[in-house]
């Protein structure tokens, strides 16, 4: 039985990986209609896995004997001067994620809560590769400068990275 406090970190948690799947929903948008439809792609299947992360809170919670709670979500923001601007964005956002969880695990820690503690392990090792990801694409971004021949390459190679 999660502890009422677990159960409101654990919704708490639930909202941001909501919210997350409905930002890179609408950022994927924003690069297909930008004309960079490998971006949009990645965006879209990152959008899906976010999406995979809060149902898996979801199913927790419930199992748990919580009350999970599906959130009302507000219209993200897409303005964004270039594709480096998206992915900068990207990496803050997933940073920010990452915190929130560290949040969650260290609220078990101090509860005691030995099982979910367990249970955010996953998101522990999956933001890990998040930011990695997130940082690596910036990098590349950061060499390509303002290079069009690099930012077509760029578009068709990350259609490899997810979904494909």
């Amino acid at each position: 039985m999660l502890s009422k406090e677990i159960e409101i970190a654990l919704n708490d948690q639930l909202v941001i990986e909501a919210k997350s799947s409905h930002i890179y929903l609408a950022w994927a948008s924003w690069a297909e209609n930008a004309g960079y439809p490998g971006i949009a792609k990645f965006m879209y299947a990152h959008s899906d896995e976010e999406r995979q992360h809060m149902l898996k809170l979801l199913h927790y919670i419930n199992e748990r004997g919580g009350k999970a709670i599906v959130p009302e979500l507000a219209k993200p923001s897409v303005n964004f001067e270039n594709i480096k601007d998206l992915f900068q964005s990207l990496l803050e956002h997933e940073r920010f994620v990452t915190s929130s969880i560290n949040d969650v695990v260290g609220l078990c820690l101090t509860s005691r809560d030995y099982s979910t503690h367990n249970f955010m392990q996953w998101y522990v090792a999956e933001q890990l590769e998040e930011e990695a990801l997130a940082t690596d694409l910036l990098d590349k971004l950061n060499m390509i400068g303002n290079d069009k021949s690099g930012m077509y390459l760029f578009d068709r190679d990350i259609m490899s990275i997810r979904g494909e």
